[in-house]
């Protein structure tokens, strides 16, 4: 096992040599301060929140593909406390996550994912993947328990047919995760020991949280796999970025029309503003801009 420099943000795949094993280390400091620091999220809200974004990051790595990965949840209870949540991640390692929740005391006592997952009652999971090139797809994903790992570990398992383990975990700083799979055997795996994936399982029950957010990857590796011949290519580099713009604004407003954008504008005193949840910018249309944008129409 080659050391690696460390970054705060970062994906780090990983191989077990000369096996069928492959998987990824993801850890968020710096883009889930980012996100988290848009909204008054509860403490559960921002664990989850964190979780999702990780493994956005990490399921991504499992495609072979130019474009986006999502992870949604969406409730369909109006009583639940957690309204949405989505977190996303591309091709290009750029990261971005929301949510919607209800402001209430219910959540002062509430500060694990688990807690905010629960929240969403009989809400839905899903996986929608949006290629550059070519049709998008999205994946039901069953809530086998109200723990986000499981649930799309068992996903894996189900709709790929390709076991996997996916841990994650969040504290105030920092979001972490790894998810380990063992791919269909090729010829160069014929002779790949047998126990090995039984051994990798049991190992990788024994992370603790703390590990998964505080470690850098290599050493986090080195602890749980020691014995195993770990190979690690160079890692991939995370970051916060959002795709809003001045002109996806205005193509709201024009979704709107002509005369319910200008009572929308007459109502906020002659200037509307749009602003992004994922990053804060504001984008300002007076009468004039609206105007401009109905003029050929």
């Amino acid at each position: 096992m080659t050391k690696q420099t460390t970054h705060t943000d970062q994906r780090q795949r990983f191989f077990i040599e000369h096996s069928p094993v492959r998987g990824d280390v993801v850890r968020l400091t710096d883009a889930y301060q980012i996100v988290i620091a848009q909204k008054p999220y509860p403490a559960a809200v921002r664990a989850l929140v964190g979780e999702m974004l990780v493994a956005a990051s990490l399921l991504i790595s499992t495609l072979k593909i130019d474009g986006k990965l999502s992870i949604q949840l969406q409730s369909n209870d109006e009583s639940s406390l957690l309204n949405w949540a989505m977190a996303e991640c591309d091709h290009t390692g750029a990261v971005r996550a929301l949510a919607g929740f209800v402001p209430s005391d219910a959540w002062a006592d509430k500060r694990t994912s688990r807690e905010a997952f629960a929240e969403l009652g009989q809400g839905v999971l899903f996986i929608s993947i949006h290629p550059e090139k070519g049709e998008s797809y999205q994946g039901i994903v069953e809530r086998v328990s109200d723990d986000l790992g499981e649930c799309l570990a068992h996903y894996q398992k189900q709709s790929a047919q390709i076991p996997t383990l996916i841990k994650l975990a969040t504290n105030d700083t920092s979001a972490g995760g790894i998810l380990v799979q063992l791919l269909p055997r090729t010829d160069e795996d014929k002779d790949a020991d047998p126990d090995l994936w039984d051994r990798l399982s049991a190992l990788t029950a024994t992370i603790a949280p703390d590990e998964l957010t505080d470690l850098p990857a290599d050493e986090l590796l080195y602890r749980l796999y020691h014995e195993e011949n770990v190979v690690l290519p160079d890692a991939a580099a995370l970051h916060f970025a959002c795709t809003c713009s001045y002109d996806k604004s205005a193509g709201a407003i024009v979704q709107l029309g002509h005369e319910e954008a200008l009572q929308a504008l007459q109502a906020h005193g002659g200037s509307l503003t749009l602003d992004c949840g994922f990053c804060g910018a504001e984008y300002q249309f007076d009468k004039a801009a609206i105007d401009g944008l109905f003029a050929d129409a």
